[in-house]
């Protein structure tokens, strides 16, 4: 059997505080029983934090004579077990839905409809026609800075051209790409 750790309650110096009464006092000379309570109603390591949560509970209360203080106290216990099950539940389950969104959000996403693919296809072979077309100096040096991501300078001294024709050459694919763009708006 393994031994669990004794969690007392601080309690106030004397003298700065009314001294301890009623259902708290109770709570405190009863601590052992309402521990085992709780653990056996599946509290496990949580029992201690449940008897604190109470214990503030009833610190906070404005609470009447009790009849049966002994019996409130194992019916409070109780009850604030279940609120911290049911507020685990609702955790977990709005993380669950939470992973499951975002989970589904990722790999719709990730994969693009068919439709949309082969457009995409499409465009891309009009616009590598298109470019094309300039020459393929012009799709070279678009592919390097665009694609690649080559500097123009750089572009330039791999190719053995001058900075100003590579400028020249994107530009003429630029306005290339845009006629494109301009008939396919119209069609």
């Amino acid at each position: 059997m393994c031994a669990t750790p004794k969690v007392s309650l601080v309690l106030p110096e004397s003298g700065t505080s009314p001294p301890i009464q009623g259902l708290q006092a109770l709570l405190l000379q009863e601590r052992e029983s309402f521990l085992r309570f709780l653990r056996a109603r599946g509290a496990g390591d949580a029992a201690e934090d449940i008897l604190q949560d109470t214990w503030l509970r009833l610190a906070t209360a404005q609470t009447s004579p009790v009849a049966e203080p002994r019996n409130y106290l194992f019916r409070a216990l109780n009850n604030v077990m279940h609120d911290r099950y049911r507020s685990a539940q609702r955790a977990r389950r709005r993380d669950g839905e939470w992973i499951e969104i975002n989970t589904n959000d990722a790999e719709a996403s990730d994969a693009p409809l068919p439709d949309r693919a082969l457009a995409a296809r499409e465009a891309l072979a009009q616009a590598e026609a298109v470019l094309r077309a300039e020459g393929e100096r012009v799709l070279d040096i678009f592919r390097l800075f665009r694609i690649e991501g080559l500097g123009q300078r750089a572009i330039a001294e791999h190719l053995g051209l001058s900075l100003s024709t590579v400028e020249k050459d994107l530009q003429k694919a630029y306005r290339a790409l845009i006629r494109l763009k301009e008939t396919q708006d119209a069609e």
